[in-house]
């Protein structure tokens, strides 16, 4: 299987040799990694090409990576029923770059590309519909990106006097604890209430 992968990986890069960073074998998986810039014509040839017929688009999603200049790697997976072959293509990019929509040669990429702009604020140019999917309207922020609160920023809760669902900023109930995790056998640096107790003779 691997020899297969090797074999469709040179195939690729070859054809693309501008296009094509690397590609990679893990698992028994062929990723691909691309250039940003030129990712339709890379979904273009893995769609179209004899060797690759990757007629099936599965999804496409983010990794988020904010210690890394070019912040998002942007996933595509395709399937091709003809070579019964897998590929995965990476790309990656910064938060103010925008990518090139993919749904001239996979419409089904349609709301995937909006759900990796709400979650992950990935922008696609061409995108007929680059609006939010999974998030509410006037919600601030892309709840999959690492450094989101795990709050948030807002609560919605439903007012009895108001008879509507309302939006207010998030209010914890209880401030957040701090746990040293120290061993119970090695004692803490501090007096736990009742302690002062054991130091009395009995």
């Amino acid at each position: 299987m691997d020899e297969t992968l090797d074999t469709l990986g040179r195939t690729i890069a070859d054809a693309l040799p501008a296009s094509v960073k690397s590609y990679t074998i893990a698992r028994h998986e062929l990723t691909v990694q691309a250039q940003a810039a030129d990712i339709v014509a890379v979904m273009r040839f893995l769609r179209d090409d004899p060797r690759c017929l990757f007629w099936s688009f599965i999804d496409v999603t983010a990794v988020d990576w904010p210690g890394r200049e070019q912040r998002f790697d942007v996933v595509y997976h395709l399937l091709s029923p003809k070579h019964n072959v897998r590929v995965r293509v990476k790309i990656e990019v910064d938060e103010a770059t925008p990518v090139a929509s993919i749904i001239e040669v996979y419409p089904g990429a349609d709301w995937f590309e909006r759900e990796a702009y709400d979650l992950y604020g990935v922008i696609f140019t061409g995108h007929p519909d680059m609006r939010r999917l999974l998030t509410d309207y006037g919600f601030e922020g892309h709840p999959l990106r690492k450094d989101f609160p795990l709050t948030g920023f807002v609560e919605v809760r439903y007012d009895g006097e108001l008879k509507r669902v309302v939006y207010a900023p998030v209010r914890l109930a209880q401030e957040f604890r701090n746990f040293d995790f120290l061993s119970p056998w090695e004692g803490t640096d501090y007096v736990l209430p009742g302690d002062e107790k054991a130091g009395r003779g009995s």
